[in-house]
């Protein structure tokens, strides 16, 4: 069963849900050739709240320009148009999207005069990994699938075709009785979920993949941020599959994913088998921000 909502921004318009429609030969929908974000909106105590709406505008045009992609709208257009997209669809908590692509025109691998075409669209979404995943953890399959090497791909770009990778992994997790993939650099390190950072702690010291293998993750940069103020020591270096094994406790974030403890990788059980204290600590933290409860004002902008 599809999402659906009342409107959505369309090049500059709100357009009836049904009618956010492009044609078959749309340039993006053959070859790939588009960049998303996905950011959340959190109802707090007394005003719904866009969580590092800048940032995540910012990392848009940034993985547009790196696909040498012009997107026709500034920051701040696309940043109100966030925010009207929420107030037409009578949202207080939700997921949003937005979206540009390489339009319909010409067709083949060099179609630079095709317009840059732009959509935002928001709908109400729960935990991508499940209510219940936040609490229990989840369970994780090392995939056969690699994340794409810096010199195939501009992996620092969000782009929408580079995630063929990431279905497939997820698929092969799924298909294999578990909730979710963890994929590998090309050199064999532990890198990231289909759609997630991955964090570890061991003797109170947490450890990160470094961004030459990962996404620049903007939740990824929130705990790093938040577990720092509360005197966690954190390193970014390669991490090997067998210490994922021995950790004493390994995590995942995302927009989507938010902090999803994992309990669970190749059927080797990870610490106690269930969200642990640190996880949950940064976890409870980071719901406190995105509630307005935190300390980071600067991170919230008011619907």
């Amino acid at each position: 069963m599809g999402i659906e909502g009342k409107v959505i921004w369309m090049d500059g318009e709100l357009v009836p849900w049904g009618e956010a429609n492009v044609h078959v030969l749309t340039h993006a929908l053959h070859y790939g050739m588009g960049v998303f974000e996905g950011l959340r909106c959190y109802q707090g105590d007394d005003a719904s709240y866009v969580f590092r709406l800048q940032e995540h505008t910012r990392r848009l045009f940034h993985s547009a320009k790196i696909l040498r992609m012009e997107i026709p709208y500034t920051e701040d257009q696309i940043n109100a148009a966030t925010l009207e997209t929420i107030r037409a669809n009578d949202l207080t908590a939700c997921y949003i999207r937005p979206l540009a692509f390489i339009g319909y025109g010409a067709m083949g691998l060099y179609a630079v005069a095709n317009p840059i075409r732009t959509s935002i669209a928001a709908w109400a979404w729960g935990s991508y990994l499940g209510e219940e995943g936040l609490e229990a953890g989840i369970r994780v399959q090392t995939s056969s699938f690699v994340r794409h090497h810096v010199n195939a791909s501009m992996t620092r770009a969000k782009a929408s075709g580079y995630y063929i990778n990431s279905i497939l992994a997820k698929m092969e997790a799924k298909s294999c009785g578990f909730d979710e993939a963890l994929m590998l650099d090309v050199n064999g390190f532990a890198a990231e979920g289909p759609g997630e950072n991955l964090f570890l702690v061991r003797d109170g010291k947490i450890s990160t993949p470094p961004l030459t293998s990962v996404l620049d993750g903007i939740t990824r940069n929130t705990i790093i941020t938040l577990a720092r103020e509360r005197g966690y020591e954190i390193t970014e270096r390669p991490i090997t599959r067998d210490d994922v094994y021995v950790a004493d406790e390994a995590f995942y974030t995302g927009s989507a994913a938010e902090v999803t403890p994992i309990r669970e990788v190749d059927h080797r059980i990870i610490g106690a088998g269930k969200r642990g204290p640190v996880t949950h600590e940064l976890q409870s933290a980071y719901f406190d921000e995105v509630h307005g409860r935190g300390m980071h004002r600067e991170w919230l902008t008011k619907v």
